[in-house]
Order: C-alpha cells, then sequence, then structure tokens
C-alpha cells in the first residue's frame, strides 16, 4: 500500500498518556487524498503515484483535464508524487481512487513530515546562525550582533560561496523525523503526531510512514463513556464498609424519658399480711 499521503497543519496541542505522561502533538487535517496519475517504470526506472487534495477555485484548462481523465468532478488545489517502486502490483490503487487517512496510518507508527519553514524576513547572524556577537566594553558599542572578519587575505581575495552571513531567514524546505503517530481520528480525518512540525496554521505537509514504534503508549481515552466505564468498574472492585450507628429520633428520646407511673402501695395493709402470716405458721 501506499506510505505517504498529504494533510494540512491544524494547530499544536498537547495529549495525555496512559502512563500519565504529557506529549506535545500537531493536529493534521488528512482529508482523502485522491489518485490524480500512475506514472510507471519506463527506461529511467522511475514510478510514482499523483496525489492531489483540496479543490482549485480558478483552475486552468490543463489542471481541469488533467483531473477529467482520473475521473474527478473537481480540479485538485495541491498535486504531489509519491515513489511507487515498492508497491506490489496487487496493492496498487487505481485512478480516481480516495485514499484516507486510516488505510495508510495508524497509531504507533513512525513518520517523517516535511513541509515549508515559516518566513522570517532579513535576519542577522545571531538570529540566523547563532553567533554570539562581539564584545559588549572597552568601546565596542557596534560590535555586539556583527559577523566579525569574514574573509581571507590575498589568497583567495574573495569570501567563499555559503559563508555563514546575514540574509533571508526561513521559508525552507524542511523534514522532521522520528515523530510518532498518537491518534488517528477517523470521523474528523485528524492525524496527531508527537512534536512540533514546520509551517504556519493550514500549510501543506507531507507526510511519509517510514516504520513502527515498538515502545508506543498508547493515548489515554477521552470519551466520557468510557471514562464511566473505568469509573463504574472501580466502584464495583473496591469495597465499600457501612458503618452503622445508633442514631435516636428526638420521638424516641421522648418516649424513653417518659417513665412508667409508680404503684404505691399501703404500708398498714403489708404489716397486717405479714403478721396474719406470722401467726399462721406459728
Amino acid at each position: 500500500m501506499i506510505q505517504a499521503l498529504l494533510g494540512n497543519k491544524i494547530d499544536q496541542t498537547q495529549k495525555f498518556l496512559q502512563n500519565g505522561r504529557r506529549t506535545p502533538v500537531t493536529e493534521i487535517s488528512v482529508t482523502d487524498n485522491a489518485v490524480v496519475q500512475i506514472k510507471t517504470a519506463k527506461k529511467d526506472s522511475y514510478a510514482a503515484i499523483q496525489l492531489g487534495i483540496g479543490n482549485k477555485k480558478h483552475p486552468g484548462k490543463a489542471i481541469s483535464s488533467h483531473a477529467k481523465k482520473a475521473g474527478l468532478n473537481t480540479a485538485p488545489q495541491v498535486i504531489r508524487e509519491v515513489s511507487s517502486q515498492d508497491i506490489s502490483e496487487e496493492e496498487m490503487p487505481k485512478v480516481g481512487d480516495m485514499i484516507a487517512v486510516e488505510a495508510v496510518f495508524k497509531p504507533g507508527d513512525i513518520v517523517e513530515v516535511s513541509g515549508t519553514s515559516k518566513g522570517k524576513g532579513f535576519a542577522g547572524v545571531v538570529k540566523r546562525h547563532g553567533f554570539r556577537g562581539g564584545p559588549k566594553t572597552h568601546g565596542q558599542s557596534d560590535r555586539e550582533r556583527a559577523p566579525g572578519s569574514i574573509g581571507q587575505t590575498t589568497t583567495p581575495g574573495r569570501v567563499y560561496r555559503g559563508k555563514k552571513m546575514a540574509g533571508r531567514m526561513g521559508s525552507d524546505t524542511v523534514t522532521i523525523k522520528n515523530l510518532t503517530v498518537i491518534d488517528v481520528d477517523i470521523l474528523n480525518k485528524r492525524l496527531f503526531v508527537s512534536g512540533l512540525v514546520p509551517g504556519h496554521k493550514n500549510a501543506l505537509l507531507f507526510i511519509k510512514r517510514v516504520g513502527e514504534n515498538k515502545k508506543f503508549v498508547p493515548l489515554l481515552s477521552e470519551k466520557k463513556e468510557d471514562a464511566k466505564a473505568v469509573a463504574t468498574d472501580i466502584i464495583e472492585e473496591t469495597p465499600v464498609i457501612v458503618e452503622t450507628a445508633e442514631v435516636q429520633v428526638p420521638e424516641q428520646k421522648e418516649a424513653e424519658a417518659v417513665k412508667e407511673p409508680v404503684v404505691t402501695e399501703n404500708v398498714e395493709e403489708v404489716k397486717s399480711i405479714k403478721e396474719e402470716g406470722e401467726k399462721e405458721n406459728a
């Protein structure tokens, strides 16, 4: 199967893994990539697949006819080529197919992300190349961010090409390697990659799968249903100890406070009965 897709950078955020570790991630929108053309290998042994994403508002006749040959209703906004030399004939897609993000990437894959870095305009050597600058004392008021000497003497009598000097910074093609796919959102066509990738928001990115991370830690579930299920399991497993305490209702207290009436006996009658009993026994 094809090992690369096109996408657009959305934003930078963070996710939490099951081991409790927080990891920075980049959210990438990877809509279905259309197969525009398949180039077969010829004399130069070059084989590639043209992928396209987006919809071009005002396409030219060349791009419109190119999209119609592939059976596409609209012309793609961006078209890039992916090498197909390692793809077998059985797994080779057809012209006009739409490749989804879940068909190529899954959590735990190692990817390389290529894009155009942000343009920063004209920059000096301190910002552009990390020079430390000159001394800040002893009258060197204008040497703090200067590059210093840039050339040699009479031989060669010039500055070599590629010398680190001030100039335009940014807007370069940058590839970040060894990034891990943290999560794949199938419904929203989103791809969450660990770390940061080049480019501004909505910038075009080229994501290529190169391997699989054997020490991958899955993402902590953020769904409410799963969280409720975990909570119920914890409640069922933990024993509940209920301590019963005797609680007296105010009515009971009042009933207990009321004592039974004491029966008073006549002392003279008791004495007479005792005397009669003693005479009979005698």
